[in-house]
């Protein structure tokens, strides 16, 4: 696939250091471990936080953020609860609310950027604090997409009332972060209620989401072929985040891919089953281009790839926006 170097930026060296720790949210026990990722070269760089899926760490998903640090961002990962470097098992007390833990771990990253800033060395006043986007794979898409607007219902399809004991079960407070401008969602689950397996109900209360208050502008990435144990429905699950909420919105639809996205986790395929450089190569350049549109670092970016694409991408996958 072609690089499009002369749209989104020739790559320039990456430096990265692991862990960082931040202070993390009452109650949370661990402290907040962080990777932190950049480019050496530029200034004013544009930040995005990302929410690894179930079980993964900030080691993980280096395909996308090298990309993105090679290409001007800084990139912050946390580790969040669920991560099996931490073995927090269901008996844990902390259990029932790691979703929500999950979304307070990308805030407090927000909240400390400027120790983020000083624990990479020559990273200090470089980052633009009024460029931030937040992205994320699966369950971490789904911490992101709070960030962004996006609720937790109760099982009635309406949100807890604030500050009642039904808010407290079913999350249905308003967690989105105003600092974030933008989002990319990688095979983001859809619906709740009926469209969830019974395992899934019974065990995943949280996965219940109302995408109407998702307004925040936000690149969907969707596989045709991502059949998910947890839905009774079919792939089209997780467009729902595109289809139920207001524009401006972009999904990006890969066809043939899984969950995997054709291999976002990691450079090796070993925990994928539609392994698939171009895919891969696909989601790099896109959300590059939409995060430097959407955060107004180059207006143009996304519509010229977008463009590009198109000609060139129509056996891999197709783009469809509205405003």
């Amino acid at each position: 696939m072609h690089h499009h170097d002369d749209l989104i930026g020739a790559p320039v060296p990456v430096v990265s250091v692991r862990p960082v720790t931040l202070s993390a949210a009452p109650g949370r026990g661990d402290g907040l471990h962080v990777r932190v990722s950049a480019p050496v070269t530029g200034e004013a760089l544009p930040v995005i936080v990302f929410s690894h899926g179930f079980g993964q760490s900030l080691d993980a998903y280096a395909p996308l953020v090298d990309f993105w640090a090679a290409h001007g961002f800084a990139v912050v990962q946390p580790t969040h609860l669920d991560s099996r470097t931490l073995d927090v098992t269901p008996d844990d007390p902390r259990y029932p609310e790691i979703w929500r833990s999950r979304v307070e771990d990308l805030t407090r990253v927000l909240d400390q950027l400027d120790l983020v800033e000083a624990a990479l060395p020559g990273l200090a006043g470089r980052l633009d604090h009024s460029r931030i986007a937040a992205a994320g794979h699966s369950w971490g898409a789904q911490s992101v997409s709070m960030l962004l607007g996006a609720r937790v219902l109760d099982a009635e399809g309406t949100e807890g009332a604030e500050g009642t004991a039904g808010a407290a079960a079913t999350g249905g407070t308003n967690l989105s972060d105003p600092r974030v401008k933008a989002g990319v969602l990688l095979a983001v689950p859809g619906t709740g209620g009926a469209d969830l397996t019974p395992f899934a109900a019974e065990h995943f209360s949280f996965m219940n989401p109302g995408f109407a208050q998702l307004t925040t502008p936000t690149l969907v990435v969707a596989g045709d072929k991502d059949q998910s144990a947890l839905s009774v429905r079919g792939p089209e699950w997780f467009t729902d985040a595109y289809t139920l909420s207001p524009g401006p919105k972009s999904l990006l639809t890969l066809f043939g891919a899984e969950h995997s996205l054709g291999g976002i986790s990691g450079y090796t395929s070993t925990e994928t089953t539609d392994e698939s450089p171009e895919r891969v190569a696909l989601i790099q350049q896109l959300s590059t281009a939409y995060l430097r549109t959407a955060l107004g670092v180059d207006p143009s970016s996304f519509a010229a790839v977008s463009a590009a694409t198109a000609r060139s991408a129509g056996a891999i996958g197709r783009l469809d926006s509205k405003e």
